[in-house]
């Protein structure tokens, strides 16, 4: 924990913005026939998540910076998720009409482009929600770990100093639940983290498995 008169850690956000353009940059290599919401949505999107991380990093995360950031963060991951959703379900449905101006490529294209997408949004999801946020976990003010990780189990020699997790960690636990359609090496603690796990592997099972299956299936 922080010790008085100590200078509170600092997570970068230089990660977070990498998965903020990579999200943006999915949505709009969507294809028009596919993509429900106007084309310019991502730009506003991204000028609207990206300024409280541009500021953060400029004034060392100050407090009311990072009050903004989470509320930001939210929304966006919560816009992106529900966006997300309903080019999956129109995803379905264009296949199930057998839209003959879409091919298997670009469904195939598509169902990738979205299942990627969720795997990013449910990183930066779990970043934010997982014991208050990064400098609380930095810096030891938090709640009760949503999720443990091996490292916080493993003996003092065989982890960094100080380990804490970061983006990167919740980057790849979201890719190995949309991957293993289940937790793996880092177990769910809280209720909320169970449902969010159930959540991520759900959206990623029905990506794979009903439309990239589907068209694999046409190109052949």
């Amino acid at each position: 924990m922080t010790e008085p008169g100590q200078t509170p850690r600092f997570e970068p956000r230089w990660p977070v913005a990498l998965a903020i353009l990579g999200v943006i940059g999915l949505l709009t290599l969507l294809p028009g026939r596919i993509r429900l919401f106007p084309g310019y949505s991502p730009y506003v999107l991204a000028i609207v998540a990206l300024a409280p991380i541009i500021a953060i990093e400029l004034t060392k995360a100050s407090a009311r910076w990072r009050r903004i950031e989470r509320i930001v963060t939210a929304l966006f991951v919560v816009t992106i998720a529900f966006g997300n959703l309903a080019n999956l379900a129109n995803l379905i449905v264009k296949m199930q009409e057998g839209a003959t101006d879409i091919s298997g490529l670009q469904l195939f294209a598509s169902s990738i482009a979205v299942w990627i997408t969720n795997v990013l949004a449910f990183a930066m999801l779990y970043w934010h929600l997982d014991r208050k946020g990064p400098e609380a976990r930095m810096n030891e003010t938090g709640t009760l770990p949503d999720w443990l990780f091996p490292q916080e189990e493993a003996t003092a020699e065989r982890v960094p100093p100080d380990w804490r997790p970061a983006f990167v960690d919740y980057l790849f636990l979201s890719y190995s639940t949309a991957t293993a359609f289940s937790a793996t090496d880092v177990p769910p603690m809280t209720s909320r983290a169970k449902v969010l796990i159930m959540i991520d592997s759900s959206i990623s099972l029905l990506t794979l498995v009903v439309v990239a299956a589907r068209a694999i299936n046409i190109m052949a």
